[in-house]
């Protein structure tokens, strides 16, 4: 039996490769959230960025609950079954009248994994439309095996390679994902998708939880993910323990070594091996 998501909506997922508008957060957790995040980048004075913007959940208990939410979870069991696995985390912030926008991408291209049986739930922590830089797909094209992607590095791409589909998109048929604050969208791995630069005066926060059946592994090298539902059999995945306090010293220096195993898969046949801690896309070594 279903747990939170209607047999319509199981059905657009399988035929169009996305959901879209499902309130996981009140307003008030969602202002929480958002307080406990910007708290943190006054004290240090700047913005997240670097491989904090990465496996976040491995530095704040209160992502960490985020990524375990049962109105998150449950929707993601009633699509790829009960024994669920977080692999990564990434917040996708864009600042007022940001350049920064995604490219046109496939999520699967350069993350290794053995199966497309991956999902992004998206959650909206400002409002996300149009104006601000909301996330569009092009419904459907999850049933595409990996397409052809090259990688661009540009300055202003918030992915990690700057990757871009080697083809023609067409954007007659995109549909955008406009979100209010606690809302969520789910996406396929294998759905084309992008956004804008934010041409807003107010910020907009993204963060997207990428979630994978425990029968996934991962072939490219090391890696590690968080058990947050059902048990895991396959144990192809190291797993992550859970922090007690913010930043705790012991969880910043795993995250790093984590993270760092991470820029190893994401960046491999290229010349970076990890992300610089000044920028939100890392710095090529030379």
């Amino acid at each position: 039996m279903l747990k939170t998501l209607t047999e319509q909506q199981v059905k657009q997922y399988k035929e169009q490769g996305y959901l879209s508008k499902l309130r996981v957060l009140s307003a008030p957790q969602t202002q929480e959230i958002r307080a406990k995040l910007e708290a943190f980048e006054a004290a240090q004075g700047r913005p997240l960025n670097g491989s904090q913007r990465h496996k976040t959940h491995l530095l704040f208990p209160w992502l960490n609950d985020l990524v375990r939410n049962s109105s998150i979870l449950d929707a993601i069991e009633d699509l790829y079954g009960e024994n669920i696995l977080c692999w990564t985390t990434n917040f996708f912030i864009k600042e007022a009248n940001d350049p920064g926008f995604v490219s046109w991408h496939q999520d699967s291209t350069y993350w290794g994994l053995s199966s497309p049986d991956v999902i992004t739930a998206w959650i909206a922590l400002s409002p996300s439309n149009q104006t601000n830089g909301a996330m569009a797909i092009i419904p459907g094209t999850h049933v595409l095996d990996q397409v052809p992607h090259r990688d661009s590095f540009a300055k202003n791409n918030l992915l990690t390679r700057g990757q871009e589909i080697a083809m023609a998109v067409d954007q007659t048929k995109a549909v955008t994902l406009e979100l209010e604050p606690g809302e969520m969208s789910l996406h396929h791995v294998r759905i084309i998708h992008g956004s804008p630069p934010n041409h807003s005066a107010q910020r907009r926060i993204g963060f997207a939880i990428r979630y994978i059946p425990t029968f996934v592994k991962q072939i490219e090298g090391d890696d590690s993910a968080t058990l947050v539902r059902g048990v895991d059999t396959f144990q192809t995945f190291t797993h992550e323990p859970r922090p007690s306090m913010d930043m705790e010293p012991e969880f910043v220096a795993l995250h790093q070594a984590i993270t760092d195993k991470s820029a190893k898969i994401l960046y491999k046949d290229t010349k970076i091996d990890s992300y610089d801690a000044s920028m939100a896309n890392p710095k090529e070594r030379a």
